[in-house]
């Protein structure tokens, strides 16, 4: 699953995009599983992965997550995917 997010710190937007260090790191914060988010994602959810995806992107944020979410002015989500495997249907081929 990715999750783009656009972040605006006060300073001009930028937009950092999950990966699966990212979702990972979420999970094991906030003992959930990733296809929860797919039933809502809260606020809190949606900061904490912008903060990993910026940290993991060299975007320099504080070191507390609390402080970044104090500097947040707008956050909101870009883009999400998730990434599915296709299977190639069955040919009618004679």
């Amino acid at each position: 699953m990715k999750i783009s997010i656009s972040v605006d710190l006060g300073d001009g937007a930028y937009t950092v995009t999950t990966n699966l260090f990212t979702i990972v790191a979420w999970e094991r914060k906030y003992k959930s599983k990733s296809s929860d988010l797919a039933k809502g994602i809260g606020m809190e959810d949606l900061a904490f992965l912008a903060y990993e995806a910026s940290k993991q992107a060299g975007v320099t944020v504080p070191a507390v997550f609390d402080d970044f979410v104090k500097k947040v002015q707008e956050m909101s989500v870009v883009d999400s995917t998730e990434e599915r495997p296709t299977i190639e249907a069955p040919s009618g081929g004679d």
